[in-house]
């Protein structure tokens, strides 16, 4: 294999971060996987180290390139998880807070108050985002309330703010830079311009001297250094957010794609050019730029749903046993009425609603765990096609995620939704999705190349009738609007702790 031949995808994820090597053909010729953990100081709070989010990136990189000569890979792809976010010092580099995870709620008082306020369709219409705290504004807001409550050293440049991509760059290049998908997030881009919005960082208190310089998906980024074994001066080719990465591998630029990754929660997307904030309980954003022209910018939309595979794990750490053995029983049972609503933090798209409680209804003397474990499963499919509906008639849903692999869940979601579910057979579809952004950057193959890679699928069809697939979802509906019947708080506001230099 000739020099400059290979890409390296490294994926960083909620739970994981993952390195994958891709040839000129498009296959993975290794792969690895540092596991990563997270932190939880108060109910609704999900924290993790920005210095073990870097080891993790490290440690997956070692090990995917050992026994590959380094000097082979052309360039790097990165996807990472999306609207975390972290304040780090510009001079050092050093972090100064943890990373609020994306999953963290400690926000939804003051998205609820700013709602009161009137600010909710302005930034609907501003970012095609609901104001909700999965979003990023109101946790830079509080990572300043906190580590600067005067925003002088933000106006001075000494901090930056910024989401796990633009964290990891800093760390590569010392650049402070932020990728326009990943940008979109965060609840303080034009989402039609593509820039950061003066009246939105008013609004959020962000001084615009703190935040990263969007670039497009496809850079110009800073070339890599200390990533060993990487030699330093390796260019990164390609960012994307996990979410819009997974449907770039699926040939996502095809009319009439829409795919749904299922992991930690779920993510449904297609790309759309419709830039209106239609009430559809979705979300418009960017799904990716492949140059600095506003035609260059493909829109999207997309539905995030807060508890998927987490929801198996929760079940299965509760009753001590593994996701895969709740998912053999689950295979082949029924769930006899019971429905399990997983509004563990709330419940996102399509309903957006921070003060729904999770909620497990219909049990009787006669539910045993089967019945409860195939409503957990059950759940995510549900979920997914309540966004899949919202996005408008398709007749194919394509499905990627750790928790696709599962063959019951891949029938449960095409009875469920009435659709063909197209389960990709590649693995780590995130990863995959940055090495062939990056690899189309650098040259390593074209567009026409790019079309022509093989991308197997396992295809499930419906195996339920109009009448069934009604009446499962109206008893589903019914759940959740038990769920969303609470006359609780949104938030407490408690004495919040000290923060310690990044580290939960």
């Amino acid at each position: 294999m000739a020099r400059g031949e290979v890409i390296l995808a490294i994926d960083q994820g909620t739970s994981s971060t993952k390195a994958l090597l891709v040839d000129r053909h498009g296959h993975v010729l290794a792969s690895a996987s540092a596991p990563l953990g997270q932190t939880h100081p108060r109910p609704g709070w999900v924290e993790q180290s920005p210095a073990e989010v870097l080891a993790s990136v490290t440690a997956a990189t070692r090990s995917c390139l050992d026994g590959h000569d380094p000097a082979l890979v052309a360039a790097v792809g990165i996807s990472n998880q999306r609207e975390s976010m972290l304040l780090w010092e510009r001079s050092t580099g050093e972090p100064v807070t943890p990373i609020i995870s994306w999953q963290d709620r400690r926000t939804a008082a003051r998205c609820a108050s700013l709602v009161a306020d009137g600010f909710g369709e302005t930034v609907r219409d501003v970012t095609g985002l609901p104001l909700d705290p999965m979003f990023s504004a109101t946790k830079g807001a509080w990572l300043l309330d906190h580590a600067d409550p005067d925003r002088s050293r933000s106006r001075n440049g000494d901090l930056c703010l910024g989401t796990v991509d633009s964290w990891l760059l800093s760390r590569f290049g010392g650049e402070h830079l932020i990728e326009i998908g990943n940008a979109a997030r965060t609840q303080l881009l034009d989402a039609r311009a593509g820039r950061w919005d003066p009246g939105l960082l008013e609004v959020f208190g962000i001084p615009s001297q703190v935040l990263p310089r969007v670039v497009a998906s496809t850079g110009p980024f800073p070339t890599v250094r200390g990533l060993p074994p990487l030699p330093d001066g390796v260019p990164v080719a390609a960012v994307l957010g996990d979410s819009h990465a997974a449907l770039f591998a699926h040939a996502g630029w095809r009319p009439g794609r829409v795919k749904a990754t299922y992991g930690t929660g779920s993510s449904v997307m297609a790309l759309s050019q419709d830039t209106t904030a239609a009430d559809t309980g979705l979300c418009r954003t960017i799904a990716w730029a492949t140059g600095t022209e506003s035609g260059a910018i493909a829109h999207a939309v997309e539905g995030n749903i807060l508890s998927a595979g987490s929801t198996l794990r929760w079940l299965a750490e509760t009753v001590g046993r593994t996701p895969a053995e709740l998912a053999d029983l689950a295979d082949g049972a029924s769930s006899d009425g019971v429905h399990l609503v997983p509004a563990f933090g709330g419940l996102a798209a399509p309903w957006w609603d921070s003060n729904a409680q999770a909620t497990l209804v219909g049990m009787t003397l006669a539910t045993r765990l089967p019945q409860i474990a195939r409503a957990a499963l059950e759940s995510i499919a549900f979920q997914v096609e309540d966004v899949v509906a919202a996005a408008g008639p398709h007749e194919v849903l394509l499905a990627d995620g750790g928790a696709a692999a599962n063959p019951t869940l891949m029938q449960i979601q095409a009875d469920i939704s009435g659709r063909k579910v197209h389960q990709s057979l590649v693995s780590d579809l995130s990863a995959i999705g940055a090495a062939h952004l990056a690899g189309l950057t650098c040259g390593l193959w074209t567009q026409s190349e790019l079309e022509e890679f093989d991308r197997p699928v396992r295809v499930f069809s419906p195996r339920t009738g109009a009448a069934e697939r009604r009446r499962t979802r109206t008893a589903w509906h019914q759940a959740v609007a038990r769920a969303r019947a609470t006359d609780q708080p949104t938030c407490d506001k408690p004495t919040d702790p000290p923060l310690t230099g990044g580290t939960p």
